[in-house]
């Protein structure tokens, strides 16, 4: 009696194939036309930083700020707001209208109306100054890091007063990833840990190519070259804090220290692993943390922690996996505070004096980790094992939630 029940209802329900077909079709112009919007307004951003004559009209809207982007006068945030955010949207406009038509797709029009909605906020803010329909430029100290999903105001601001070479993205940060100007590392003074080590050597050689400055910290200084832009620091396993005055003066901390004791599972090797791969690497972070002080030190400051593939793959040295699956869940933990950007370098075997049976080279593993890193990946997979890719991300989101659900916020 049932299943002729629910065989009757079956045949009285008709689905229109065609209009949902057509919705299917409106929907995904629709998100198409969003993304080319953005896309557009952030290669015309990019093009104002690099054509000599586009850069005298927008260079009025980078002028229109303080450091804490409160406006320097109403008058010169109006001007900005007509020779750029006008210009901007009125050029967003022409164009999506011109998709539009050629296109023939209803979705497209979807594009049009969102641009249009920029050149209404821009006309209110240059006839009637209404600064607070400006939403990345409202003026404050800056209380939540930069996001990964869309631009927000620490994002936005590091574009005004870290590097106008970079972050260009307006809303989603699509275009940054693209061009690798989702990080800047120009003039930036990053601390590196392991500085001696194959990697540590291999970071910064590549970190110099890109104009940063290195403060390599190393138990073993004898093994550092003597190099420009590189200041060599001795430390010792226990004294984290008296680190402290110059990670001050860092903008990122690269943990990359570690100890592979490979199969030993004596009571000194355990000891060992834990202290060397685990805590002292906590406590670096907890003493960088302490920098964080600043007014823009959420939109600047980074920690970046080799927590390597043991995190979810086996590798063959169980203390190793323990001791790093342990410091990638604590990393994980930390994340929630929302402290400053922290990053995990998730790699897989590379040739080292800890592994030297790997199969990638330091160098190729450094070149990679920064081409991600610019890009603002926070979590930096770099490995031949395919499964880690997968594996990876699904462990760091359930991990993620989990903490999130049954810890308490730091207050």
């Amino acid at each position: 009696m049932l299943a002729q029940s629910w065989m009757g209802i079956e045949a009285n329900i008709q689905i229109n194939w065609p209009l949902v077909n057509t919705c299917l079709q409106f929907v995904a112009w629709g998100v198409f036309s969003l993304l080319l919007a953005e896309v557009i307004r952030d290669i015309y951003h990019a093009l104002c930083h690099q054509v000599s004559w586009l850069a005298k009209w927008h260079n009025k809207h980078h002028a229109a700020y303080r450091r804490d982007l409160s406006v320097v006068s109403l008058k010169l945030y109006q001007e900005s707001q007509l020779y750029h955010d006008i210009v901007e949207s009125i050029l967003l406009v022409v164009i999506l209208t011109i998709a539009a038509l050629l296109g023939h797709q209803w979705g497209l029009w979807l594009g049009v109306a969102y641009a249009y909605t920029f050149l209404y906020g821009a006309s209110l803010r240059y006839f009637q100054g209404k600064i607070d329909t400006d939403y990345n430029h409202l003026p404050g100290p800056l209380e939540i890091i930069p996001s990964t999903l869309w631009v927000n105001r620490a994002y936005h601001w590091r574009h005004h007063f870290d590097d106008v070479n970079a972050y260009y993205s307006g809303v989603f940060p699509l275009v940054d990833k693209i061009l690798g100007t989702g990080l800047s590392l120009k003039g930036k003074t990053i601390a590196i840990t392991g500085a001696s080590g194959t990697l540590g050597q291999a970071l910064t050689g590549e970190l110099l190519k890109r104009n940063a400055k290195v403060l390599a910290i190393t138990t073993n200084p004898e093994k550092l070259a003597t190099q420009t832009k590189v200041m060599a620091l001795t430390w010792e396993l226990g004294n984290e804090v008296q680190l402290r005055d110059t990670l001050a003066k860092a903008d990122i901390l690269i943990i990359n220290h570690g100890v592979n004791v490979y199969g030993d599972r004596t009571p000194q090797a355990i000891n060992s692993s834990y202290e060397v791969n685990t805590f002292s690497a906590l406590r670096l972070m907890d003493v960088f943390l302490t920098t964080v002080t600043g007014p823009q030190d959420k939109a600047t400051k980074e920690i970046w922690v080799n927590t390597s593939e043991a995190e979810v793959s086996p590798a063959l040295s169980p203390l190793y996996e323990l001791s790093k699956r342990t410091l990638g869940n604590i990393v994980t933990l930390k994340r929630l505070e929302g402290n400053c950007i922290i990053r995990k370098l998730i790699l897989g075997p590379f040739k080292s004096q800890l592994n030297p049976y790997g199969v990638m080279s330091a160098n190729q593993v450094a070149q990679f980790i920064l081409f991600l890193a610019v890009r603002d990946f926070r979590n930096i997979v770099v490995t031949i094992n395919p499964l880690t890719y997968l594996l990876f991300p699904f462990k760091e989101a359930s991990t993620w939630l989990y903490y999130r659900v049954f810890s308490k916020a730091n207050r």
